[in-house]
C-alpha cells in the first residue's frame, strides 16, 4: 500500500498517558494522527490509579492531622467525616482531567475514536462499534495494564482498584488480597479513615523491590497504627453473606475474616486480550505483554508499544518518555531513546516511602563488599506534637571505592517530594563527597540528605 493511501500516519490504541503524549507529539511534527479509546482519555493513571488514588491519600491525612491540630492551640469541633463527599470530590477531579486530556488532543487536531480498536494486520485496524476499517502507516499500542483477579470461589464479590473509587459507604471492615504497592497505599488511605483493615499475601514480604530497611519500617509503623497482616495465607475463597457481608476463608486459618470489602490487589497485567495483534505475525509474551525492541517496536516493522502494555516498567512518567520517545524518532527524525536507569519510584504508604538507584541487596550483589551504606534514622519534627513515636529512615548506597551514589532510599513524611531531587544526584553520578559539600536546610527533613553518616 502506498504511503499517500494511508487513511492516516498513525494510529494509536489507547488514550492513556503514552498514547496521548505519542498522539500530541506526532501530530506537532505534522503527522495525521488518530486514536480509539474505548472508555475515557488519560488512562489508568488519571482515570483510576495514582492521581485520584493521592486525592485519596490527601483526603485520609486530614483524620490524623485535624487531631494534631489541637496540639497546635487550635480547636476543632464537631469533627466527622463523609465518605461520599470525598468520593464526589475526587471522581470530578477525574473528570476535569478528562476534559483536559481531551482538549489536548483536539488542540493538536488528533481524531479521537471512542470506541474500542483491534488490529486487523500490518497496517489496518477495525472499530469495534462502527465494524469501520482504517489504515495507517504506523499502529501504535498503548493500551495499558489491567488488574488481576485471581481465580477462587467468589472471586465475584471482590473488587479491584478499578471499582474502589466508586464504592457507595465506606466499609467498616477491609480485607485486602497483595502487598503491593496498590495494597499498600489503600490499606494506609482506610486505616486512617477508620477502617478495620486486614493484609492478607501469600508471601511473607510487603513491596517486593524496596529496600528491605524501609520495608521492615513501615511494616512495624502500619502494625502499630492498627493495620492487621495475614502472611503465607493465599485465599481458599470468599462467600457472601445474607447480609451482603463477606467471610474470608483462608488456606490455614481456622476462623475466616469478616469483611465488608475485598480489595484485590495482587498485580497487573497488559491489556492485550483481544487486540488481534496475531494477524501482524505479533506474538505476546509469557504475561500477554508484547514484545519490543529498545524503540518500541514489534515483530512488525510497522506496529510499536510503549507503556505498560509491554510490561517492561510500569510507571506513568516512563509511558510518556516511551510514547515522546516514539513519536520523536518516527516522526521528528531525532535519534532519541528512554534510560531505564536510575527511575525514581514511590509509595503513597502513610507514611510514604521512597527510593532510586540500587537497593542494599542490589548493590551488595552488584559489587559484592565494595559498598558502603550511610543511613539516618530520626524522628521527623512533623510527628513531635502529634506523639508519635514514629522515626523517618533514610539510606545512601555508595561504592565503597569511588563513593558514587548508587541509591538512595527513605521513609517518613513527604518522602516522594524529597526523593525527587536527590534522583538527580543519584542520575548525575555525583559522589557522598558531593552531598556532604552541601550545607544543610534547616530545620527539614529533606538536611537528612546531608548529614547521613
Amino acid at each position: 500500500m502506498a504511503e499517500q493511501e494511508f487513511d492516516y500516519d498513525l494510529f494509536v490504541i489507547g488514550a492513556g498517558s503514552g498514547g496521548v503524549r505519542a498522539s500530541r507529539i506526532a501530530a506537532s511534527h505534522g503527522a495525521r494522527v488518530a486514536v480509539a479509546e474505548e472508555y475515557r482519555v488519560g488512562g489508568t493513571c488519571v482515570i483510576r490509579g495514582c492521581v485520584p488514588k493521592k486525592l485519596l491519600v490527601y483526603g485520609s491525612h486530614f483524620a490524623e492531622e485535624l487531631q494534631d491540630a489541637a496540639n497546635y492551640g487550635w480547636t476543632v469541633e464537631k469533627m466527622s467525616f463523609d465518605w461520599p463527599t470525598l468520593r464526589d470530590a475526587v471522581l470530578k477531579d477525574v473528570d476535569r482531567l478528562n476534559t483536559a486530556y481531551t482538549s489536548t488532543l483536539e488542540n493538536n487536531k488528533v481524531e479521537r475514536f471512542l470506541e474500542r480498536a483491534t488490529v486487523t494486520g500490518p497496517n489496518t485496524v477495525r472499530l469495534g462499534g462502527s465494524g469501520r476499517e482504517i489504515s495507517a502507516r504506523y499502529i501504535l499500542v498503548a493500551t495499558g495494564a489491567w488488574p488481576v483477579m485471581p481465580d477462587f470461589p467468589g472471586n465475584e464479590h471482590c473488587i479491584t482498584s478499578n471499582e474502589v473509587f466508586h464504592l457507595e459507604n465506606l466499609p467498616k471492615r477491609v480485607v485486602i488480597s497483595g502487598a503491593g504497592y496498590i495494597a499498600m497505599e489503600f490499606a494506609g488511605i482506610f486505616n486512617a479513615l477508620g477502617c478495620h483493615v486486614t493484609v492478607v499475601n501469600r508471601s511473607e514480604t510487603i513491596l517486593r523491590g524496596y529496600d528491605e530497611s524501609l520495608r521492615d519500617r513501615l511494616l512495624q509503623i502500619t502494625m502499630a497504627r492498627g493495620i492487621e497482616y495475614k502472611f503465607n495465607c493465599p485465599f481458599e475463597k470468599v462467600e457472601k453473606q445474607a447480609d451482603g457481608s463477606l467471610q474470608v476463608f483462608l488456606a490455614g486459618q481456622p476462623d475466616p475474616l469478616a469483611a465488608d470489602i475485598v480489595l484485590v490487589a495482587t498485580g497487573r497485567l497488559p491489556k492485550t486480550d483481544g487486540l488481534g495483534l496475531e494477524t501482524a505475525g505479533i506474538e505476546l509474551g509469557a504475561q500477554g505483554e508484547i514484545p519490543v525492541d529498545d524503540h518500541g517496536r514489534t515483530a512488525c516493522d510497522s506496529i510499536y508499544a510503549v507503556g505498560d502494555v509491554t510490561n517492561r516498567v510500569q510507571l506513568t512518567p516512563i509511558a510518556i518518555r516511551e510514547g515522546h520517545a516514539f513519536a520523536d524518532r518516527v516522526f521528528g527524525g531525532k535519534d532519541t531513546s528512554v534510560s531505564y536507569d536510575c527511575i525514581p519510584s514511590a509509595v503513597f504508604s502513610q507514611p510514604p516511602l521512597a527510593g532510586v538507584g540500587l537497593t542494599e541487596s542490589q548493590a551488595r550483589q552488584a559489587f559484592g563488599g565494595n559498598i558502603k551504606v550511610y543511613s539516618s534514622d530520626f524522628r521527623p519534627m512533623k510527628n513531635i506534637f502529634g506523639h508519635r513515636p514514629e522515626r523517618g529512615l533514610y539510606k545512601m548506597i555508595v561504592e565503597a571505592t569511588s563513593e558514587r551514589v548508587l541509591g538512595i532510599h527513605m521513609i517518613g513524611p513527604e518522602a516522594p517530594e524529597i526523593l525527587q531531587a536527590a534522583a538527580i544526584a543519584v542520575k548525575a553520578g555525583l559522589t557522598k563527597a558531593d552531598f556532604d559539600a552541601t550545607v544543610a536546610l534547616h530545620p527539614s527533613m529533606a538536611e537528612e540528605l546531608v548529614l547521613m553518616r
